[in-house]
């Protein structure tokens, strides 16, 4: 396939499935060569669970490499980039064994949402933090022009590497490397910032570098993965800060240093309809996957550490730390069994949080205020819902 065509076809799929319009988003997207930001790609060749992990770097100057490394670069899925931190410029193709994926690329669908809320436009200063493999950049060069982007990521082999394959599109942002949640306020005040990994708070620094009328975007989550949140900072004209956070389906992988939670593939094995400390007959409906307002606030106000297996045919949450699980499936008209193990009764704690949910009147978006002693709360609109994002060890900021 001509990667023109297979463009062509992945914008389409953007157009059917995330609600991509015309516009200089599209465009940009329509007239962007991910071969050149991205010539070389991995993937992997050895079986799950087989040690050690085998990958093979494709290489677009290779022609035998190019109609499978055209499926990776177009399919929509992420990009794996880089293996065990190495340079990304100057790498020989062939096999690696051992160690791991340190780099890859956003699925394109997320990348094209977060760019579609920022809405870009001609003249703006834009920040742009974890550059990867520079495919959010180039988007903003496109529309916004060079002069006011930055790029910032802490690996310096991505920065470099963006930096070149950028000037081999025409563009030439300031590409910088440094700690991204410190921003770059040399080059600030910015009208966009996009953080494009999860942190488990808003960056106060970023929010100081808004220019009036600016947004910021970042995607905030617990150790779990389960149940993410969308953070939308904007600056008023007038210098307020107005924050909202979002309950969203997918977001950006965990930032540097974030250890996640998993439930592994033994502790998922135990949990199978034979086992269970009891099993009861419910008639309360368990809460559906798109009450996803109620899933933000029980990572945040259950005490944190439960994990949803998405694999699973039906609700099955796990909580690694004491071993204790609950799985929900349906049986007979409006009845659920509920299998529960372990120490914690993780199904009173959801039915107990989906009531006073509900009684806050079901959101999906709360406020998001960083006080002046640099806390920052969530909290339903009527109020009768709130939590504290972890502090951050930064500075603070009055906000509205």
């Amino acid at each position: 396939m001509d990667p023109t065509v297979a463009r062509t076809a992945m914008v389409a799929e953007l157009e059917k499935r995330h609600g991509l319009r015309p516009g200089p988003l599209r465009d940009a997207l329509l007239a962007l060569p991910r071969e050149v930001l991205m010539p070389q790609a991995y993937v992997r060749r050895s079986e799950a669970g087989e040690e050690p992990p085998r990958w093979d770097l494709l290489d677009w100057s290779a022609p035998q490499d190019r109609p499978e490394l055209l499926g990776l670069l177009y399919g929509g899925d992420s990009v794996l980039v880089q293996h065990d931190g190495e340079p990304l410029l100057g790498r020989a193709g062939g096999t690696r064994s051992g160690a791991s994926i340190t780099s890859m690329s956003t699925v394109i669908g997320l990348t094209a949402e977060m760019l579609d809320a920022l809405e870009l436009a001609p003249g703006q200063r834009v920040l742009d933090v974890g550059t990867g493999t520079g495919v959010t950049v180039a988007v903003a060069c496109q529309i916004c022009g060079d002069t006011g982007v930055v790029t910032l990521d802490r690996d310096p082999h991505l920065t470099e590497a963006a930096a070149v394959r950028l000037e081999h599109l025409g563009h030439r942002p300031a590409a910088v490397c440094g700690d991204g949640e410190h921003g770059w306020p040399e080059r600030g005040p910015y009208d966009r910032i996009l953080v494009s990994y999860a942190v488990p708070h808003v960056p106060v620094a970023l929010v100081e570098q808004l220019a009036p009328g600016g947004r910021l975007l970042a995607h905030v989550t617990t150790r779990s993965p389960s149940w993410p949140g969308l953070a939308v900072m904007a600056r008023t004209p007038a210098g307020q800060i107005e924050g909202e956070l979002r309950a969203v389906e997918f977001a950006h992988r965990a930032g540097h240093g974030m250890e996640r939670i998993f439930l592994d593939r033994a502790f998922r094995d135990r949990i199978s309809p034979e086992e269970g400390e009891w099993t009861q007959r419910s008639m309360l409906a368990p809460p559906a996957d798109d009450d996803r307002g109620l899933w933000l606030a029980a990572d945040h106000l259950l005490g944190g550490g439960l994990v949803r297996d998405f694999s699973a045919e039906h609700l099955t949450i796990g909580a690694p730390a004491c071993g204790s699980w609950l799985r929900v499936r349906p049986d007979g008209y409006r009845r659920w069994a509920v299998t529960t193990s372990g120490p914690r009764d993780i199904w009173h704690e959801i039915q107990t949080l989906a009531a006073q949910w509900r009684a806050a009147g079901s959101p999906d978006r709360y406020r998001l205020t960083i006080t002046t002693n640099g806390q920052q709360c969530v909290s339903s609109p009527c109020g009768r819902m709130s939590w504290l994002l972890s502090h951050p060890a930064s500075p603070s900021l009055d906000s509205k």
